[in-house]
């Protein structure tokens, strides 16, 4: 399995996972939201901020009609066009810098997922120290091919991707230059549900693709699905957060609250701890609880030449007397000492 590092956090298999907080459009519209959102996520303690960058012209072109309407009444932007998601939902070019660098002042790793080849060179003049490809970017390969070239890791989004597809996605970066990549089971609906996020494809996508690392781009709310995800390999998480989801916004419905999101990093990390080694035996740490199992004590004084009955001995705690195995073959035999209560048979 892989292991690289994004900035100077490294990341893989034997590493804690990488908590990644999506800020998406969820400044709604307002600097100072957003830096308060990356001092939240500081607070939290998240590993990376991530920015989405791009506009509604780089992204789709102002029109009605057809694919171009969100027509779908489940959806959280029903009855809006593209272009006008786009231009509400994106962060504007000239924020960027005065967010990144405010994350690295706090101690955080700070990116953003291009949507087309005027973002990367963007970014690239902004130094970010990785990219991430969004679900409905992983077929856009003039993009890919761009992002490629700069050599540095790529993390990429499953959502709405067949496994050839995805497989050719990455075959295409590899060929490229990308030789660090992290694909992120990701399932693209808003919000995604406990019943479609299909964690146990994780570790399926760990043995197709062996030279990656395997992580959750998780749309469900709550924390349980990344905690799980953990558990069966994931070492990247992203999630989308806000400082209030009663605030409203693009992306509030299904991010986490700061609260939220600080026990998402305490429980990934506690679940990636937990995991630890195959143990079939008792370890050394638990040699003091083993005074708390059962064994075999006197509970009545006997006397040399009586027999032990079930009145005169019994399965208590503590355990340091003889193994409890052992008790029904010791009823009705003789008793060759003296016994007093409360000791044990050894």
């Amino acid at each position: 399995m892989s292991e690289f590092k994004i900035g100077n956090r490294r990341i893989g298999h034997k590493h804690k996972p990488f908590i990644i907080a999506e800020m998406s459009g969820n400044h709604n519209g307002d600097i100072n939201r957003a830096l308060e959102l990356v001092n939240a996520a500081s607070e939290a303690g998240a590993d990376a901020l991530k920015l989405q960058t791009y506009t509604a012209d780089t992204i789709t072109i102002n029109q009605r009609g057809g694919l171009f309407d969100i027509k779908d009444k489940d959806s959280l932007w029903y009855g809006q066009n593209l272009y006008q998601l786009y231009q509400k939902a994106h962060t504007p070019w000239e924020w960027h810098k005065d967010i990144f660098d405010y994350a690295k002042s706090l101690g955080m790793i700070a990116f953003s997922s291009p949507f087309d080849e005027t973002a990367v060179d963007f970014l690239e003049s902004l130094n970010v120290p990785a990219y991430k490809i969004a679900s409905f970017e992983s077929n856009h390969f003039p993009l890919l091919k761009k992002v490629a070239e700069t050599g540095k890791p790529i993390l990429i989004s499953s959502g709405t991707s067949k496994i050839n597809e995805l497989y050719e996605s990455v075959q295409y970066l590899k060929q490229n230059g990308a030789k660090n990549i992290v694909i992120f089971k990701c399932t693209s609906t808003y919000p995604a549900t406990a019943e479609n996020t299909n964690l146990r494809t994780i570790p399926v996508l760990q043995t197709i693709f062996d030279d990656c690392i395997i992580g959750l781009s998780d749309h469900t709310m709550g924390i349980g699905a990344a905690v799980a995800s953990v558990a069966l390999g994931a070492r990247v998480v992203e999630k989308h957060f806000t400082l209030k989801r009663s605030d409203g916004g693009v992306d509030s419905d299904f991010s986490l609250e700061p609260n939220e999101l600080k026990a998402l990093v305490v429980e990934t990390e506690r679940a990636f701890k937990a995991m630890g080694n195959v143990q079939l035996d008792s370890q050394k740490s638990e040699e003091k609880s083993k005074q708390f199992k059962r064994s075999i004590y006197v509970v009545n004084d006997i006397k040399a030449g009586e027999i032990f009955t079930h009145e005169n001995i019994r399965v208590i705690r503590p355990g340091d007397g003889k193994a409890p195995k052992h008790y029904e073959a010791l009823i009705g035999k003789v008793c060759y000492n003296d016994f007093s209560k409360g000791s044990p048979l050894k």
